[in-house]
């Protein structure tokens, strides 16, 4: 997992927290024990990995399935590649996605409901010497009360340091992911919701257009997924369908989380009225490490997409059709009117004549 933001005090905290972020953007992703820190001279501080037990010799995150009520022992190996000794702080804390799909924990200061209230180190803090490494041990308690389903965070190493030019305080953190599975009945399930679709044309009243398809998803159960996904949209009665393409998966979303996704879909024929859909394969990964797809979830929602250049360019034409018209009538209208006027002229000189002869 990646290593959590450290904590900031002082007035430059946002900036700290974009060259801290970058520092430690080397840390393995979700799942693996962070990568190495780096001291103010340089040199690599410290590093975490899991202990060798009998849960395994080479893991690269803890993964537990565990009984309501139940415990379990397990322990992180810290290692101090500095020269000098290293005093670290030790706690655990839950776990959340970020906006940019990474798992993330929350600071010391912040209350945590699952692991990081049912882990416990067996310390609070470790000192450990130039070029040697400390074992710290932890017990999982889960309450007799939890409910079944997924839980992820982490145990963490932090080491406060004080930077006097900035005049601020900055908390380097490592740490590995924590995954439980409480026993009990497994419900896993995703929802799409607040399906969208709008489309954009082009200035060609014959071109085709691009539309956004956007829609949040939001896990409904009580077990860790991600999910494999795929849009289209169509005209009516299903005529002119146009794939999305190939949509990268989403994050792993713990129970509760939302994610939000802008789907574009080009080459979209302006067929008036669209037809948007969406689905999802939620995978669901169980603590082996391996992964399961489970039934499709899909949602339809509809748009318009109304070819407004080609529109206007109908009314135009329409409106010329009927000025012709009504011009071509109007012009037949003060024809006849002259040609009646000419015959009843004709007419009367003709009586006027025939009058004169009488």
């Amino acid at each position: 997992m990646h290593a959590p933001p450290p904590r900031r005090t002082g007035t430059l905290a946002a900036l700290v927290r974009t060259v801290v972020l970058a520092l430690l953007a080397a840390i393995a992703v979700a799942g693996v024990s962070a990568g190495p820190a780096q001291a103010e001279d340089g040199d690599v501080a410290w590093t975490v990995r899991t202990a060798e037990n009998s849960y395994g010799d080479d893991r690269s995150s803890f993964s537990h399935s565990i009984n309501p009520g139940g415990q379990i022992q397990d322990a992180m190996v810290v290692a101090n590649r500095s020269k000098v000794p290293l005093e670290l702080a030790v706690y655990t804390a839950d776990g959340y996605t970020t906006e940019t799909g990474q798992l993330d924990l929350l600071t010391k200061d912040k209350k945590s409901k699952g692991i990081g209230a049912w882990v416990h180190a067996g310390s609070d803090h470790v000192v450990i010497k130039p070029g040697k490494t400390v074992q710290v041990p932890f017990t999982v308690t889960v309450p007799d009360n939890a409910t079944p389903g997924d839980y992820v965070g982490g145990i963490l190493t932090s080491l406060k340091q004080s930077d006097e030019a900035e005049g601020i305080n900055v908390d380097r953190r490592l740490g590995i992911r924590v995954k439980l599975r409480v026993s009990g009945e497994l419900k896993p399930s995703l929802a799409i919701e607040n399906l969208r679709v709008d489309y954009a044309g082009s200035l060609n009243p014959f071109a085709k257009g691009d539309a956004n398809i956007t829609y949040t998803i939001h896990n409904t159960g009580n077990a860790s997924l991600s999910a494999q996904q795929k849009a289209s949209v169509s005209g009516p009665f299903g005529w002119l369908r146009t794939d999305a393409g190939e949509i990268p998966p989403s994050p792993e979303l713990l129970p509760g989380e939302s994610w939000k996704v802008k789907v574009p879909v080009h080459g979209v024929a302006p067929g008036f009225k669209l037809t948007a859909t969406a689905t999802l394969t939620p995978v669901l990964a169980d603590p082996s490490g391996s992964t399961n797809l489970l039934k499709p979830v899909e949602a339809t929602t509809q748009g318009w997409a109304v070819p407004w250049t080609l529109s206007l360019l109908v009314v135009v034409v329409i409106a010329a059709i009927v000025v012709a018209f009504l011009v071509t009538r109007r012009n037949r209208a003060r024809r006849k009117l002259r040609e009646d006027a000419l015959v009843q002229n004709a007419v009367e000189r003709a009586l006027r004549d025939r009058t004169q002869e009488s």
